[in-house]
């Protein structure tokens, strides 16, 4: 499926940042200076920067324009709907140690269709509220087939364009469904210490698989949050 043209223009430029030519706290061309290199309307453009700020690419300054960010941006678990781009209100994150092979909890290696006892790679977060304190735990784990394909998912450095994108242009894979299992518990100790939490706290926990336009397992992420930080909205038609 062909993209829009503003598709194409916020992936020329993820491209391009992921390639280094602008790094973190950098500026973007113009809005004017994209609509005339790639003969569009500045609207176009527009909706290609929105693609960009609402993926946690890039930031909006006033006097300055739309620069690539200089904290890394991720949405919670779950926080994307099958068949629909990701939701805006993404959060910084803090990257915590670095990647590893590990063996998933149960509930994990289930939702990635993996045997007991083999390792998989896991990434770890703490997704940051705007005064810097934890809003909630993440631990993302992605099978042999995706972490041998796509080795940058074990290096500490951040994927400017995103680890879906990346993945996607590695394997030729891409997330078609998604399936979120919510579920109430206490914080582990690992949890509470992340999350500093002094006392036995009730927790939300999101587990997110996401699946391929086959149906294979991507990645499945468990997200834990406070239930003072926790609010899960819906709004359908009746």
């Amino acid at each position: 499926m062909a993209l829009l043209k503003y598709e194409e223009i916020a992936e020329s430029l993820r491209a391009r940042i992921a390639a280094g030519e602008f790094a973190p706290g950098e500026t973007l061309p113009s809005g004017r200076d994209l609509a005339e290199q790639w003969s569009v309307s500045r609207a176009t453009t527009v909706k290609a920067m929105d693609v960009l700020r609402n993926d946690g690419v890039v930031v909006a300054k006033q006097g300055t324009g739309f620069v690539v960010t200089e904290t890394p941006i991720a949405r919670p678990a779950g926080a994307r709907r099958a068949g629909s781009a990701r939701v805006a209100g993404g959060m910084p994150f803090l990257r915590v140690g670095e990647p590893d092979w590990a063996i998933p909890p149960a509930q994990v290696a289930t939702a990635l269709g993996m045997d007991s006892g083999v390792a998989a790679l896991r990434r770890i977060r703490i997704l940051q509220l705007p005064d810097g304190s934890p809003h909630s735990y993440a631990e993302a784990w992605f099978p042999p087939e995706i972490a041998d394909a796509s080795p940058r998912l074990a290096q500490t450095a951040p994927i400017p364009e995103g680890t879906t994108r990346y993945v996607r242009r590695q394997t030729g894979r891409f997330p078609a469904e998604g399936v979120d299992v919510t579920t109430v518990r206490l914080a582990t100790e690992t949890e509470a210490h992340h999350l500093g939490l002094s006392e036995p706290t009730a927790v939300a926990v999101v587990l997110h698989t996401a699946y391929d336009q086959e149906r294979r397992p991507l990645v499945c992420e468990e997200g834990v949050t406070p239930s003072p930080h926790f609010e899960q909205v819906e709004t359908y038609a009746m």
